[in-house]
Formats: structure tokens, sequence, C-alpha cells
């Protein structure tokens, strides 16, 4: 089945094209450039350059979050649009999750947390179940050495795995310097993550049904305009 995945969360988003199992092709979204001017020409080509139409197309995966509120909703709403038009099965998936399948089959726990920029992170812990994560708790955004505390007193004894696209976090938080056992896993992952996306999709799509119209955006944290904007007075 061909499925076409995108992400949209933040400057490092991307789109890819997959055959089953196969990538036929990734494209990674410039920083400098506007999601909304992006991403249809750049999926245009993507599906031109592979001689493949929308109609073509078994199904979408959007990145369904979290991240900036503008971006998850350019990925969401055109995905949801083209699921509609074309008539195509549609799924969402969880950034942090996608992260926390990098982590060893062998481990335990995974921390996974990407940079929510206002020095908090995109944070949620997973506990292994069979051979899926499952969540515990709920994805949130947190200040780090919260996170880190939060994400240790979980695991307890057990051995936890911290995946990130942002490190750099990890070695600017004073808990970690200082109370983090040196031998605790990091595992750094590179953009772009819309494959694999696509990849986690195609594992679920036929098991589960998305409603399109009823699909929402994990935000997780509010945006700036229900944050900042003032109160209308009322009369």
């Amino acid at each position: 089945m061909l499925l076409l995945a995108l992400d949209t969360c933040d400057s490092r988003g991307s789109i890819a094209l997959l055959d089953e199992q196969k990538v036929l092709g990734e494209s990674l979204h410039p920083a400098t450039e506007d999601f909304s001017s992006w991403l249809l020409p750049a999926v245009d080509a993507l599906l031109s350059g592979n001689r493949v139409s929308h109609t073509d197309l078994g199904g979408y995966a959007v990145a369904s979050g979290p991240g900036s509120f503008t971006g998850v909703r350019v990925g969401l709403t055109t995905a949801k649009a083209w699921a509609e038009v074309y008539e195509k099965p549609i799924y969402p998936v969880s950034r942090l999750r996608v992260l926390a399948q990098r982590a060893p089959l062998s481990s335990e726990y995974v921390a996974a947390f990407i940079d929510a920029q206002r020095k908090q992170v995109f944070a949620a812990v997973y506990r292994r179940h069979s051979a899926e994560w499952a969540l515990l708790g709920e994805e949130r955004v947190i200040d780090p050495t919260e996170f880190f505390r939060l994400a240790t007193q979980t695991a307890g004894n057990s051995g936890i795995v911290w995946v990130t696209l942002d490190p750099e976090i990890l070695m600017a938080s004073p808990m970690w310097n200082n109370q983090i056992p040196a031998a605790t896993p990091i595992l750094a992952v590179q953009p772009p993550l819309a494959s694999s996306i696509g990849l986690h999709a195609l594992e679920h799509l036929g098991r589960q049904e998305t409603d399109a119209i009823a699909l929402d955006a994990n935000y997780v944290r509010r945006s700036d305009a229900e944050i900042f904007g003032k109160k209308v007075a009322v009369p």
C-alpha cells in the first residue's frame, strides 16, 4: 500500500512516500520557509517524482503533535482535507511515540522529549508492554528538570532510555549533570521523522479506523492567542 506521511510539528518537519515498508522518497522542510507555502508544492513534487497521484494512495499518516500550534494545524488540516476528498483512511501519530520506538527492545522505560521553547519540553514516559510502548500518564509540556525528576521516579530502579531530537537540553540541566548516572543511555534522533511516522501508521491503519472530520491535533500547550490574548469585556 502506498502511504503519504506528513510531519509539520516544527521547523524540522518533513514528508515521505512509502510503499509498505519501503521509503520511496522523503523531503525535509527548509527551516526558513513557512509550511503553508512549502507543503503543497513539496507533496506534488514527491508524488509526481514517483509517478503517483492521490488516487493511488492507500491512506495518509500525519503527526498530530505535539508541536507548534500553526505547524501542527497546517499538516493536520491538509491531511484531513485530502482524506475527505479522496476517501482515504488517515492515521494520526504522536511524534513522541515515534521517538520512543527508537529505543532498544531491551529497554523497559523510555523518556521521550522535544524542545518546546520557553525553557520547556514536550515530553512523555513510556513502558514496554509486549511489543508496544504504553504511555504512562499523558503527553505534557513541562520544565525539563521537572520532567527528568518525574521520569526517574516513574522508572524507579529500572533502566530508562532518554530519546530526543534535542540532546543539548539534557546537558544543560543541573539535575542531569548532578544526579543522572553517567551510564544512562541517551539516544539522539536526527530528523526527518516523516518516514518513521509512516511506518508506524502502516502497522495500525488496517486495525483502527480514524474519522477524518473528528480528528483533532494534540497541541499539548495552548496557542499564543489563548495564552496572551486579552479577554473580551462582557457588557
